[in-house]
């Protein structure tokens, strides 16, 4: 969303058509691919035909390797998270973004970062984030499970992708 925010092109991944909808009318992306009806590889051909400058990744596996390939030369990716390997019963196995990355002929900028890094800017970030909110360009979507005791339950749907949005758990009525 900054992206439009920004000016830019956005191409949108997402799973299901329902989603993709929300992200492309509601967001007013580009276009946004459903990376579960597959052919990604062409479908990101299509969406973008002059390649990719900018991919902020958070999901890793079938995605990023689809992504990859497509990457411009003096690409940026900031690695965020690659969720799509979280439930590998061994992660210290799992094929990264890094090491998908890292076999391209043209390497692109890649770097994971926290949002701690930037703290001397949260100030500054909260501000801009809230005056984009109020002015209707910022938008999200939140899924509300009830109950501390469904969480685990909530974590692995937010895992297999059922939540759409944030996923929250509410614990309780009031202040506590």
């Amino acid at each position: 969303q900054i992206a439009k925010i920004l000016g830019l092109r956005a191409i949108g991944i997402a799973g299901g058509s329902e989603k993709c909808r929300y992200v492309k009318e509601e967001l007013q992306f580009d276009d946004c691919l459903d990376y579960k009806s597959g052919n990604l590889d062409d479908k990101l051909s299509v969406a973008c035909p002059d390649g990719i400058d900018l991919y902020f990744e958070n999901v890793g596996g079938d995605v990023t390797k689809a992504v990859a390939p497509q990457l411009n030369q003096g690409a940026r990716v900031p690695i965020c998270g690659y969720i799509s390997n979280y439930n590998d019963e061994d992660i210290t196995k799992a094929e990264t973004p890094f090491h998908i990355l890292k076999q391209l002929e043209h390497v692109p900028e890649h770097r994971f970062f926290v949002v701690y890094e930037w703290q001397d800017r949260y100030d500054e970030a909260t501000r801009q984030l809230g005056e984009w909110i109020k002015e209707g360009h910022l938008k999200y979507r939140e899924s509300v499970g009830e109950g501390l005791e469904n969480a685990p339950e909530l974590f692995r749907g937010l895992l297999r992708g059922k939540n759409f949005g944030k996923q929250l758990v509410k614990i309780a009525e009031e202040e506590i």
